[in-house]
């Protein structure tokens, strides 16, 4: 019933058209750490060909390398990260979030924690969690490799940060999707749109909890590495109806999203969230909101 083509025909209705894709990999330079000359110098000095990512600051495609650039003496000491271009383009939409507390709500591995804390130049702080215990080890050492000082690491589902007992100023809701097959070779083969909608569902309840900690002058990026409706377009529209958000305009890499999808209309606000299809990154969906003033 599913499968490939079931998923092709979808995209085509989006306004895309499939092909295969083949993923560059990419840095970001930890500013933190050393400045971006200075790396560049260091890693073109051993053989690695770099081409800056023009939608990006700090960040470079690697066109050639002799060797692993997660094995360098660099990358050890956290003058970079590792890290998709699509996904960098999230913990920049927030205007400045310098001495602010700021939540990750689903952090591990790390990537854009670190970002976070390198945007934030280690000042305020950072609040990561994450549900599984087992993947805070990895974004532990992420923070530690990348000298990050401003962050604590919970183990907590963002369903419930609540608990916390916080209100934010920033929340980056990086959500847990069904991803897409530009970064999974099996994807076409593994997914239903059954699971689509139950990390649809999952979603949900993320934002929701999220919006009630969210300061009233605060400001919540959403985004998912998925290509389904229901995970992005759908959820955008839910949250602005009944959610005191608002999607807000976003000036980044990517195309505006659709308003109306299968026939079925959305609020004019979705338009001001970014659909990336794949091609030069990973397929992205993201979306700023501010929290609707009450009253």
């Amino acid at each position: 019933m599913f499968g490939k083509q079931f998923f092709v025909d979808r995209y085509s209705k989006l306004g895309w058209g499939y092909k295969p894709v083949k993923l560059k990999q990419a840095i970001r330079v930890n500013i933190n750490n050393i400045r971006e000359t200075d790396l560049v110098r260091r890693l073109e000095s051993r053989g690695i060909v770099l081409e800056p990512i023009p939608f990006l600051s700090q960040a470079y495609w690697i066109r050639k390398s002799p060797f692993s650039v997660g094995a360098t003496a660099e990358y050890l000491l956290g003058y970079y990260s590792i890290q998709e271009a699509a996904a960098q383009i999230p913990a920049t939409l927030f205007t400045d979030s310098r001495d602010k507390v700021v939540l990750d709500a689903c952090a591990a591995p790390g990537g854009k924690t670190v970002q976070l804390a390198d945007l934030m130049h280690n000042t305020g702080v950072i609040i990561a969690l994450d549900v599984e215990k087992r993947r805070l080890t990895a974004l532990s050492n992420h923070l530690e490799r990348c000298r990050v000082r401003n962050t604590i690491a919970y183990h907590l589902d963002a369903k419930r940060a609540s608990q916390l007992k916080i209100k934010f100023d920033r929340i980056l809701l990086d959500v847990p999707c069904s991803g897409n097959f530009a970064t999974d070779r099996q994807w076409f083969r593994r997914r239903t749109i059954e699971d689509v909608q139950r990390n649809a569902a999952l979603q949900r309840q993320v934002l929701a909890e999220a919006a009630r900690i969210l300061n009233n002058d605060g400001e919540m990026v959403y985004s998912t590495c998925s290509l389904e409706p229901e995970e992005n377009e759908l959820n955008i529209d839910w949250a602005t109806k009944h959610l005191d958000l608002e999607a807000e305009p976003i000036a980044c890499y990517g195309e505006s999203a659709p308003t109306e999808i299968f026939g079925k209309q959305f609020n004019g606000l979705v338009a001001n969230c970014k659909r990336i299809w794949p091609g030069q990154t990973q397929g992205f969906f993201v979306c700023k909101f501010k929290k609707r003033a009450s009253g």
